[in-house]
């Protein structure tokens, strides 16, 4: 299987910002084309007090919200356009749902993605919607804020809506969960969103190696149960090394690809590719991985170029 879609993520988290204007996105999104990506996600269109694009609702509901210097929304779209991609946008992630307030997260996010339709919506590349979320385990009030902004999304514009959950894994956590009770939580998870979410692609880079086939076959299994289409989220970033995040080591890569062969996943995407996978990247072992990944699926081109020395 082949990597046909990426997340976009301008509102660095965690991971230092590439810094890039329009030409260098450009270089980018060629450089995606060039290996067969076909969607991009942008991640999270806003989060806490910074957006991708001038939000009134921010503006309106977020005291000290950021300037925002760049509407990169429409610049991603405008790329995704040209280049022949889908595009799907990601919902606003306040942290409000991680204090206990969903209410609050919820009704930010209703308005947010409303004025996202009254923008955006027109565009020919929008093709989806995706909750920036991210779910581990069953909790009612987290599944609520699923339930009720799928509705609104679906409403506005019914499009498919993604998500991309993590498994409470070893590579992350002291109490990792065991596979009966990731079943147990997400056969409850799946049943009570399905109809709302379309389309799971798990993050694979929470467990061991070792692990990743049972986990993969689950979600598969348990997805298809509840018809929700599997896609896999195939992290390019190493976890486990002395510093958080770096680009994966393309052996690492290369076996996480291999297991996808063996279940019925529709689809594969990255976390991220222009961080971690791009020509054009900071991290120049990232230039690298985009050589062996380009040998691995036999399609080497010398006319791709990176933009940046």
């Amino acid at each position: 299987m082949k990597i046909t879609g990426t997340f976009l993520d301008e509102i660095t988290h965690d991971i230092p910002s590439n810094n890039w204007g329009p030409a260098e996105w450009a270089a980018d999104f060629d450089a995606m084309k060039a290996i067969g990506i076909d969607t991009v996600i942008i991640i999270r269109a806003g989060y806490a007090d910074r957006v991708t694009f001038p939000s009134r609702t921010l503006r309106s509901h977020v005291p000290n919200v950021r300037e925002c210097y760049r509407d990169y929304v429409d610049l991603f779209l405008r790329e995704a356009e040209r280049c022949g991609m889908d595009f799907y946008f990601g919902t606003y992630d306040g942290k409000h749902w991680l204090e206990g307030d969903t209410r609050r997260e919820l009704e930010i996010n209703k308005e947010f993605c409303t004025e996202a339709v009254e923008r955006y919506g027109d565009r020919k590349a929008f093709s989806g919607w995706y909750l920036s979320h991210e779910l581990s385990g069953y909790d009612p009030a987290q599944i609520e804020l699923y339930r009720e902004l799928g509705t609104h999304l679906k409403k506005e514009l019914p499009l498919p809506v993604l998500m991309s959950p993590y498994v409470h894994g070893r590579m992350q956590f002291d109490d990792p969960v065991e596979i009966e009770a990731h079943r147990d939580q997400w056969d409850t998870i799946f049943r009570e969103i399905s109809g709302f979410v379309d389309t799971v692609a798990f993050q694979d880079g929470q467990m061991h190696f070792s692990e990743l086939p049972a986990f993969m076959e689950a979600n598969c299994e348990l997805a298809r149960k509840h018809g929700i289409t599997p896609w896999s989220n195939i992290e390019s970033f190493e976890r486990g090394m002395p510093i958080d995040f770096l680009p994966i080591n393309w052996d690492n890569m290369h076996y996480k690809l291999s297991i996808t062969e063996q279940y019925p996943i529709e689809k594969l995407i990255t976390f991220e590719f222009s961080h971690f996978m791009s020509p054009n990247s900071m991290y120049p072992s990232a230039r690298h991985l985009y050589n062996r990944y380009r040998e691995y699926v036999g399609g080497f081109d010398e006319s791709v170029r990176r933009s940046v020395p």
